[in-house]
């Protein structure tokens, strides 16, 4: 399914440049970008004013844990696909860590078919690598919807551990397309969880997942990538010293991300927010966030992502260190983005060459993250005038809350448009939440790679 729409009147963000105008999508692709406007609707065509707004290309999240299989209760595919939408996001690649793991094509398949009943923007899922599926990994290669293989070097869910070199070397030896790595060293890690057992103050956290714990598996990573000549993605970079080495050593089959919470937070929060900001790898410091936007700018780090990553409340009230580790984010990252953009951190170009065509290029995702004549039809028009202050009961996640509780919010989507079809959408003085528009399943697509 795909639709016609004409937007009128709005500030478009074009690669090179914004100007005002008029776009149309025809069929669900962009026919035509009219940078003085004049477009006149067709017959049959849904009309949006953008007056007073911005358009954007549809941002894509490429870092999500929505939570099913296993996990209903925090987040399923309808659900995070509703959140999504409602903060902007037109597509999303869900992560293998789910109840069981998703490390074989089946599994796959019947995440596929889930998301196209449920979901209301694109879809793509990551294949789990362990110690002994290679032919697993092998045998999704080219499969629409796969965009990558996932390693976890560092402790995480289940059987998703792979840190010995043995494994990972035949890993990226045997392997095509992506990886994509949480670089954390196992062995380091396990030896500092020992040493800081007795701390019950958050603080220790990112002292026992430090920075060299992060360094030495990104390291390792770069290496292996180099070695076999495969491409590598590093995800969530947490500290200055990674984003610094990377700068001098990353070459051009390595790409890195940065979720939005480290350019957001750093330990005053921690110990502000407590457990609603607790996660791995952790908020770190000041020093570290100043050059995560550093590396950022300069295009060491490629795209900005969420890793959303919902618990309940009631889990999380279990305390430091026994709380789950992860928190809730995609509905609110582009505005989030965008609120620094406005604050003077970054320009609104930067954050849509950041969230949108960023990820697309990283994962080969075509036709997709500008607003460019022949493109997708996914759209966002956001309000850049209005802030608004941010609480728990304003989000769409099934559990229900948001670490950026009581900020004040520029950049809310006031439409979001997915293949030229409305799936969400605001009024200016109305609710934050919005409004969800269509059924499950009434728009998105399965996501294709190269």
């Amino acid at each position: 399914m795909s639709g016609n729409l004409l937007v009128q009147n709005a500030m478009m963000v074009l690669p090179d440049g914004i100007v005002e105008g008029d776009l149309r999508v025809v069929e669900g692709l962009i026919e035509t970008v009219a940078h003085q406007g004049g477009l006149q609707p067709r017959e049959g065509e849904f009309v949006i004013d953008g007056t007073g707004l911005h358009l954007l290309p549809g941002a894509i999240d490429p870092h999500v844990h929505f939570r099913e299989p296993g996990n209903p209760e925090k987040e399923d595919l309808e659900s995070g696909s509703r959140a999504a939408a409602a903060g902007g996001i037109t597509a999303f690649l869900d992560m293998p860590n789910t109840i069981p793991n998703a490390t074989n094509r089946a599994a796959l398949e019947a995440k596929i078919d889930s998301a196209a009943k449920k979901t209301v923007t694109h879809y793509g899922f990551f294949i789990g690598a362990t110690t002994n599926n290679v032919s697993d990994l092998q045998s999704i290669e080219g499969m629409e919807g796969i965009c990558g293989i996932k390693i976890f070097m560092g402790s995480s869910t289940g059987d998703l551990l792979v840190h010995e070199q043995e494994h990972l070397e035949e890993i990226f030896a045997n392997t095509g397309g992506i990886i994509a790595t949480h670089a954390e060293d196992e062995e380091r890690l396990q030896m500092r969880i020992s040493e800081f057992k007795h701390r019950t103050d958050i603080a220790a956290h990112a002292e026992c997942r430090d920075v060299e714990c992060a360094l030495i598996a990104t390291k390792r990573a770069v290496a292996l990538a180099k070695k076999h000549n495969h491409r590598l993605h590093i995800v969530h970079l947490t500290s200055a010293d990674e984003a610094d080495w990377l700068a001098s050593n990353k070459g051009e089959l390595v790409t890195t991300e940065v979720c939005v919470q480290h350019l957001t937070f750093d330990q005053n929060d921690v110990e502000e927010r407590g457990v609603r900001v607790l996660m791995n790898p952790p908020i770190r410091y000041i020093e570290d966030k100043e050059t995560l936007w550093k590396r950022l700018k300069d295009g060491t780090i490629d795209c900005v992502v969420t890793d959303h990553a919902p618990h309940t409340l009631a889990a999380k009230a279990i305390g430091f260190p026994k709380a789950p580790a992860g928190m809730p984010g995609v509905e609110t990252s582009l505005p989030l983005m965008l609120t620094h953009a406005m604050d003077g951190k970054c320009s609104v170009s930067d954050v849509v060459r950041w969230m949108c065509t960023g990820p697309a290029k990283v994962y080969g995702i075509g036709n997709k993250g500008s607003l460019i004549e022949g493109y997708d039809g996914d759209l966002v028009l956001v309000d850049l005038e209005t802030r608004r202050i941010i609480t728990d009961d304003d989000t769409w996640t099934k559990v229900g809350w948001t670490p950026y509780v009581g900020m004040e919010l520029t950049g809310l989507p006031m439409w979001t448009i997915v293949d030229g079809i409305p799936v969400h959408k605001r009024t200016l003085g109305g609710s934050f939440r919005g409004e969800a528009i269509g059924a499950p399943g009434c728009a998105g697509r399965t996501l294709k790679f190269s």
